[in-house]
């Protein structure tokens, strides 16, 4: 007894063979509407006409977003592949398989999308933007008292992006305010809430708006963060 389970492919097809007598297929490739058109001649004169669509391969969507790629270019101008991989995961960034970054993986999406790779620099110049470790070394300090600064708003940090590390830019004006002896009449931040009469934060939100001015002691009794004092009032009386 015959079973359509017992039935293999090969069979199938021996089957329809034995049963037509022609075949005649017309291609349609219109991008919307691209379809096989089959006239199935049956032996004995019968005639089936289909209409198969036909499923065009998809697009390879397997591609890293736009997003990514131009911060990866921007990031390859100061910071080596590893570096540059760490602030994509930091960011929960992926490639476009769905992975974490690694420094190869940065590499051979800069290599496809022709972006050199980062070239440091030779001796800081005037001006130029160094990492916090850097600029702490340049400036003679720790690097968490510069972090602290960056924090309180006494100086000015640049960041790239979420996740990158901070950048400090040293001009000759940053580099001002790191002394090793404080300007003459000038008030520890203890006196300095006393002689304007208001807070400690208070003074720091004046210092970061430029209201006030201030240097930071890098050494001595007198190391911290010296405020310039009020102006004296001569001829009241």
């Amino acid at each position: 007894m015959w079973s359509a389970a017992s039935t293999t492919d090969k069979d199938r097809k021996q089957l329809l063979r034995s049963l037509l007598d022609e075949v005649n297929i017309t291609v349609h490739r219109s991008h919307d509407d691209a379809r096989a058109e089959l006239v199935l001649r049956w032996k004995g004169g019968a005639i089936t006409e289909l209409t198969v669509p036909i499923k065009r391969a998809p697009a390879n969507r397997l591609r890293t977003d736009e997003d990514t790629i131009d911060l990866v270019r921007r990031l390859a101008v100061h910071y080596p592949d590893a570096m540059i991989a760490h602030i994509l995961n930091r960011q929960n960034r992926r490639t476009a398989r769905g992975l974490s970054f690694t420094a190869s993986r940065v590499q051979t999406l800069r290599h496809h999308w022709k972006i050199a790779r980062h070239q440091p620099g030779s001796d800081p110049t005037e001006g130029e933007l160094l990492t916090v470790a850097d600029a702490a070394t340049e400036l003679g300090l720790a690097p968490s008292t510069l972090h602290r600064w960056l924090g309180d708003g006494f100086i000015a940090g640049e960041q790239l992006t979420p996740g990158a590390p901070w950048r400090i830019r040293l001009t000759n004006e940053v580099r001002a305010l790191f002394v090793d002896d404080a300007p003459e009449g000038w008030l520890a931040m203890l006196e300095a809430t006393l002689a304007y009469g208001v807070s400690r934060q208070t003074i720091m939100h004046r210092v970061k708006t430029g209201e006030l001015q201030a240097v930071h002691v890098r050494t001595g009794r007198r190391k911290g963060l010296p405020i310039q004092p009020p102006p004296t009032q001569e001829g009241l009386f």
